[in-house]
């Protein structure tokens, strides 16, 4: 049995008929035998399954029960993305088909390949030894990830017809207030001052990379040793943009064991972050700085604005369930979580 996995929730199983007739009407070579299919538990946004028909094992994605905000959990675009993406860097997993045949599984979805190695989250597998250096090379290894990603030439990928990097900052910032406006339950009393001066202190950003946009530690895999990376998943947000607002949200996850309790417990236990040899947000910076020369000085702009980027999307969960179009409880205090980012920008804004 999958060991990453739970049984599927209540309330979002697949049609595995529908789904196992599909597979083997659209992909060849697949084994005798019944479709298995099982749920990982992480994740506040997409759900995300494994398919295993015997030894063939892939990953399928779709959107989350109920309305969506505008231009969100786009599964078209995630595939046309990995699609230009694997073949330049292989991190990225290999995908396999997309439908928007409504009538599978109640949603459009694609299926990308199973990567296997481990994902960190809140602790090292029982076992794990030497625990300080592995925080270490953890560090070094997102930090230089990083910073290949950025590294590659977007203009040589199909991702040249999706996007639009001139005015990147400018469409992100009024987007993402746009976008609270929209999601608001409630008043929280620093948001007009904090938005105000993300609009009047945007960047002039002076290049474009391809970005991540939603980097952090478990959305990556690592080989056993924590010698590689060997798989980066959810890229939902992936873009062509400013490379610095894609480290302000690596930062922004990258959480410090004396950042404020509502934020280091809001998504359950603190990340892995917290533990001691893992890189300090400054170390994180001055590694990013050094292996791609690039200048971090107004790196606390990006830092605020990843703040509220993230609050956006809590709020975005939150106001799902306060309207009652998802029933999961997990996502009961996401409005609480928002609130404690909004006001973690706002303190940003005095650096």
């Amino acid at each position: 049995m999958v060991q990453d996995t739970i049984p599927m929730r209540s309330g979002e199983e697949l049609n595995i008929k529908k789904l196992e007739m599909f597979l083997h009407a659209n992909l060849k070579s697949l084994p005798e035998g019944n479709l298995v299919v099982r749920q990982f538990g992480t994740g506040h946004s997409n759900l995300t399954y494994v398919l295993t028909i015997g030894e063939w094992e892939a990953v399928l994605r779709r959107p989350p029960l109920g309305p969506v905000a505008e231009k969100a959990h786009d599964m078209e675009r995630e595939f046309k993305v990995l699609s230009s993406l694997h073949p330049v860097f292989p991190v990225a997993p290999k995908p396999i088909i997309y439908s928007d045949d409504m009538t599978i599984i109640g949603s459009t979805f694609f299926i990308m390949e199973r990567r296997l190695g481990v994902v960190l989250d809140t602790e090292f597998p029982e076992g794990t030894t030497d625990l300080v250096m592995m925080a270490r090379k953890v560090s070094e290894l997102m930090v230089d990830q990083l910073v290949a990603l950025h590294a590659v030439d977007y203009k040589k990928t199909a991702l040249t017809g999706m996007v639009k990097p001139d005015g990147f900052m400018e469409r992100q910032v009024r987007g993402w207030i746009s976008r609270y406006d929209k999601a608001k339950t409630s008043d929280i009393k620093e948001v007009n001052e904090l938005t105000t001066w993300l609009i009047e202190h945007i960047p002039q950003s002076s290049e474009s990379t391809i970005i991540h946009y939603d980097y952090k530690l478990n959305n990556a895999m690592f080989s056993k040793e924590y010698e590689e990376m060997v798989g980066l998943f959810d890229w939902e947000m992936t873009t062509v943009g400013d490379p610095l607002a894609d480290v302000g949200v690596a930062l922004s996850y990258w959480m410090h064991v004396d950042d404020p309790t509502m934020m280091l417990y809001g998504l359950g236990e603190p990340p892995i972050t917290v533990k001691e040899g893992f890189y300090s947000r400054q170390e994180f910076i001055a590694r990013y700085a050094e292996k791609s020369g690039r200048d971090v000085s107004n790196i606390h702009y990006y830092l605020t604005f990843a703040y509220f980027k993230l609050a956006v999307i809590c709020q975005q969960i939150y106001y799902r369930y306060y309207n009652g179009q998802t029933k999961d409880t997990r996502f009961a205090h996401m409005g609480d979580f928002s609130k404690v980012l909004i006001k973690q920008a706002f303190k940003s804004t005095e650096k």
